[in-house]
C-alpha cells in the first residue's frame, strides 16, 4: 500500500515511467478541488483589553472584544466578553454578550448571558437571555426581535381611540 519507491520522490520520474495511481481513476476525478488559503478570510483574533487598561471613550468594532480592564464609554462589537474583574460604564451592543464582570448601563444583544459572577445595573434588551444562579441584576429585562438596530418598542396595551372617544 505505501512504498518508498523513487517514483514518488520529486525529480526522480523519467518520461517513460508513470506513477502508480494511489486511488482509482473515478475516485480521483471526484476529489474536491484545492482552494488556496488566500481566498478565505481568516477570522481576526479577539481584541483583549488588559486588566491594567482604563479607557475613556467609545469602542466600535465588527470583531470580537474581551474586556478585562475598565471602560467608561459605549462598546459595540460582534462578540463582547466582559471579564470577571472588568467594569464597564456605558451601553453594550453586540450580537453575543457574555458578562462575567460589572456593567453600569444598558445592554443590547441578540444573545445575552450573565454568568454567576456578573453584576449588572441597567436594562437588558435581548432576543435570548441566560442568567446563571448567583448573578446580580438590577434593572428591567425586555425581549425584542431586533435589539441591535432598534430601540425596544413597548407593545400597545389599549386599543386605539377614535375621534369620538369610543
Amino acid at each position: 500500500m505505501f512504498s518508498k519507491s523513487k517514483i514518488n520522490e520529486p525529480g526522480s520520474k523519467t518520461p517513460d515511467q508513470a506513477p502508480a495511481p494511489s486511488q482509482p481513476a473515478a475516485a480521483a476525478s471526484t476529489a474536491p478541488a484545492f482552494t488556496p488559503a488566500t481566498s478565505a478570510k481568516p477570522k481576526p483574533p479577539a481584541s483583549v483589553l488588559s486588566s491594567d487598561l482604563h479607557i475613556t471613550g467609545n469602542i466600535r468594532t465588527s470583531g470580537d472584544v474581551q474586556i478585562e480592564g475598565q471602560v467608561d464609554g459605549d462598546i459595540r462589537a460582534h462578540l463582547l466578553t466582559v471579564g470577571e474583574g472588568a467594569t464597564v460604564r456605558g451601553e453594550l451592543v453586540a450580537d453575543d454578550v457574555v458578562i462575567n464582570g460589572r456593567i453600569v448601563g444598558r445592554v443590547r444583544g441578540l444573545k445575552v448571558r450573565l454568568t454567576s459572577t456578573a453584576r449588572v445595573e441597567g436594562d437588558i434588551i435581548h432576543k435570548t437571555i441566560a442568567i446563571e444562579s448567583g448573578a446580580h441584576f438590577e434593572g428591567s429585562v425586555q425581549r425584542h426581535e431586533d435589539p441591535i438596530t432598534g430601540e425596544a418598542k413597548p407593545k400597545a396595551l389599549a386599543k386605539p381611540v377614535d375621534d369620538q372617544g369610543v
